[in-house]
């Protein structure tokens, strides 16, 4: 991901649980919804019209970002310090 240009001004902290989860949804005439629901929250990623280069850069560092935090938390899960020997 590219460094960030200006500073935070909010955030947001949604944890996960037994009522997060997440869903996609590829409407086959509109642009894609990906819906992450915490319990009574929701958050929805989408484009805004038509899919741009843009927008596939983020999907790919989002997808890439996910991937990071599964393994992060397999290694937190198993104790494992260094990640081998995480089930698949």
């Amino acid at each position: 991901m590219t460094r960030r240009r200006t500073p935070r001004n909010s955030m947001i902290r949604l944890t996960t649980g037994h009522a997060a989860r997440t869903l996609n949804h590829p409407f086959a005439r509109r642009e894609p919804v990906l819906a992450l629901d915490f319990g009574a929250t929701s958050v929805l990623v989408t484009t805004n019209g038509p899919a741009t280069a843009e927008d596939l850069q983020f999907a790919r560092q989002l997808a890439h970002a996910a991937n990071r935090f599964a393994h992060s938390i397999e290694r937190s899960f198993y104790g494992l310090p260094d990640g081998k020997e995480v089930a698949a």
